[in-house]
């Protein structure tokens, strides 16, 4: 795949490419703390994005999307939102560096990857991320990974129309081999725990189930947690957010609450403190400690935050009558996607064997099993590819 797109590169554009390497994501736990200036637990995975770059004469910025077999092109001094859905998330990275008041010259680049769209592993943040991180090193600009991130994430906001949070960009930028990121959605302060993947794999199952009603949905639990946090600043003045909350607060007040925001506040502050434990397991290579936080989790996004769904539930039910299958939990914000499962590796043969028996997609179909192990962040790549 790689060498197919430096040889795809080379026939359009006739000249030698800087390669680079942007990986999706996995979140291992601390879900929906994000926007609750909480903690979570991403790392940066083998399935990515590549970049062939290089500046071209021609004042032109000039991509080509492999897998997609479509081109693209507009003046250096055009930049701006266009029809082409996937060209939006390469311009508007493109479009931070000029607010910032780089001059960004012409170039070409083709891209293309394997990062599975819709099991939640952050396709688009690897290709800003991607994008951010060729364009800084070919035009010799000096921006850290962080604002690199940044760029990134605001490219989405603005051009693709997407209000993410900084996860995802910020673990395809940080991410390191064997090491997860405990990132803090407040400070964006960050420490790296060890993952030792020798005698285990991550293993992600999709559901089939599109996210129907995560837009809404989410919208919803924003401004239920936003409801806890305005009647506890009656009590609390510190409390700026569910982050700087506790149980016993929440507790207090419980009459105060509507049963939904009740749950939904419990649910936020348990999450970070798993990540908290998560952590600490990891330390001590826990890993079963770690698999039992990863089931109490998905309780919590099911019965507390009731972001799960018929087809979730049974994915994790299915993985946690199967020897050798350590934790598992629904992914992401929602509503269909995947599950994420911690599996020995010796037992991922029979993981696989079990889920394709017992699950099918709601069309019928086997469903899509992606095994996946942590990898390094967005980096240039060497001509063979390493």
């Amino acid at each position: 795949m790689i060498q197919n797109i430096k040889n795809t590169f080379i026939q359009k554009f006739g000249t030698e490419p800087l390669m680079v390497k942007s990986p999706g994501r996995v979140n291992l736990i601390g879900e929906h703390t994000d926007y609750n200036n909480g903690f979570v637990l991403p790392a940066a995975v083998n399935k990515a994005i590549y970049f062939a770059v290089s500046p071209n004469q021609v004042h032109q910025f000039r991509f080509f999307a492999i897998d997609l077999d479509e081109s693209f092109e507009t003046a250096v001094d055009q930049i701006e939102i266009c029809s082409v859905h996937w060209a939006n998330f390469l311009l508007g990275v493109i479009a931070q560096f000029i607010k910032d008041g780089k001059s960004v010259a012409g170039f070409d680049c083709v891209f293309g990857g394997d990062v599975p769209l819709g099991a939640g592993m952050s396709s688009s943040a690897a290709i800003e991320c991607g994008m951010a991180f060729a364009i800084n090193h070919m035009q010799h600009f000096d921006y850290n990974r962080l604002q690199l991130a940044q760029f990134a994430q605001k490219g989405e906001h603005e051009y693709a129309g997407v209000q993410c949070g900084i996860m995802d960009q910020f673990a395809s930028l940080h991410g390191k081999a064997n090491q997860v990121i405990k990132l803090d959605c407040r400070s964006l302060e960050y420490e790296l725990f060890p993952f030792d993947m020798t005698d285990y794999l991550l293993v992600l199952v999709n559901t089939g189930v599109k996210h129907a009603l995560a837009s809404s949905e989410y919208n919803i639990r924003r401004l239920e947690c936003e409801a806890c946090v305005s009647l506890l600043q009656q009590y609390y003045p510190g409390v700026c957010s569910l982050r700087d909350a506790n149980l016993d607060m929440i507790r207090e007040h419980r009459s105060e609450f509507s049963t939904n925001v009740y749950k939904r506040s419990c649910y936020i502050v348990e999450e970070n403190m798993r990540v908290d434990l998560a952590c600490s397991a990891l330390q001590h290579h826990n890993f079963h400690e770690f698999g039992l936080l990863m089931y109490q989790s998905h309780e919590g996004l099911k019965n507390k935050l009731e972001v799960s769904c018929p087809e979730l539930n049974t994915l994790v039910e299915i993985a946690s009558n199967i020897n050798g299958v350590i934790g598992s939990r629904m992914m992401g914000g929602g509503f269909g996607g995947c599950t994420i499962n911690l599996v020995e590796r010796n037992a991922v043969p029979l993981f696989e064997k079990m889920i394709n028996e017992k699950y099918q997609t709601p069309e019928g179909k086997k469903p899509q099993i992606i095994e996946v192990v942590i990898e390094d962040g967005t980096h240039l790549l060497s001509i063979t590819g390493t």
